[in-house]
C-alpha cells in the first residue's frame, strides 16, 4: 500500500495533568465533524489485554517492580501496535494516541533508572518499528500537572510515585524536544512541543495550527469544515 493512502499516526504525550486526553478528544471532534476517518486510543489499553494491564498498573493497591512495571507496558503496546494500530492505519485511518513510547522513555528510563539500552530493545519488539507521524508534546511544569490530576480525580499508582520522580519525568520530557535529542532517536518520529499552561482552547488552537500545518489532506479537511 502506497504511503499516500496510509493513515496518520498523531501522539499526544506529557506529564500528568498536561491535558493529552482533553486535546486528543478535541482534535477527534474536528476530525470527526470534518468527516474524516479516525480511531482514538490510550496507553495502556485499547485491546482486551491491554486493558486488563491497564487496570493492574494503575491500581493504588497494586506493587510492581520496576522492570515488571516497564514490561507490561510494552506487553500492552505490542498487542495494541498489532491488532489495532497498525490495521488502522494500513486502511488509511488517522490514529489519535494518548501516550506511546515517549512515556515509557519518561517514566521507566528517567523516572523509574531503568537502563536506556534495555528500554529502547524491548520497546522495538513492543512497536514492530511503528514510527508516531507526530507527536504532539504538552509541556506543562509537574507540580501544576499533579495539582490538576489531583482536582480532576482520585490519583493512581503511577501518580503517585512521588514529587522526585515526576520531576525527573518533567526534566526527561523537555530533553525529548531538543533537536539533538531527537537526532540520536530516530524511532520517534517528529516530536512539537506545545506549551500546555494555557486554557484549553487556546492548547487546542496550538494543536490544530500544527497539525493543519503537516498534514496537507488534513488542512483541507478540517478547513473545509471550519
Amino acid at each position: 500500500m502506497s504511503d499516500k493512502k496510509r493513515g496518520r499516526l498523531i501522539v499526544f504525550e506529557g506529564v500528568e495533568g498536561a491535558g493529552k486526553s482533553t486535546q486528543l478528544e478535541r482534535l477527534g471532534g474536528h476530525l470527526a465533524r470534518a468527516g474524516v476517518s479516525h480511531r482514538e486510543f490510550r496507553e495502556p489499553g485499547g485491546t482486551a489485554l491491554g486493558d486488563s494491564i491497564r487496570q493492574l498498573l494503575l491500581d493504588p493497591l497494586s506493587t510492581v517492580s520496576a522492570r515488571a512495571e516497564a514490561l507490561l507496558f510494552m506487553a500492552s503496546r505490542a498487542e495494541l501496535v498489532s491488532r489495532e494500530l497498525r490495521p488502522a492505519l494500513e486502511s488509511g485511518t488517522i490514529v489519535l494516541l494518548d501516550r506511546f513510547f515517549l512515556s515509557t522513555y519518561a517514566y521507566q528510563i528517567a523516572g523509574r533508572g531503568l537502563a536506556e539500552s534495555d528500554v529502547r530493545s524491548a520497546n522495538t519488539m513492543a512497536t514492530d518499528g511503528l514510527v508516531p507521524d507526530l507527536t504532539l508534546l504538552l509541556t506543562l511544569s509537574a507540580d501544576v500537572g499533579l495539582e490538576r490530576a489531583e482536582r480532576r480525580s482520585a490519583t493512581d499508582r503511577i501518580e503517585r510515585s512521588g514529587r522526585e520522580f515526576h520531576v525527573r519525568v518533567e526534566e526527561a520530557f523537555a530533553e525529548f524536544s531538543t533537536r539533538e535529542w531527537q537526532g540520536m532517536h530516530e524511532e520517534c518520529g517528529p516530536i512539537v512541543a506545545l506549551d500546555a499552561s494555557g486554557a484549553p482552547e487556546a492548547v487546542e488552537a496550538l494543536v490544530l495550527d500544527v497539525v493543519t500545518s503537516r498534514f496537507r489532506e488534513l488542512r483541507t479537511a478540517l478547513g473545509a469544515a471550519a
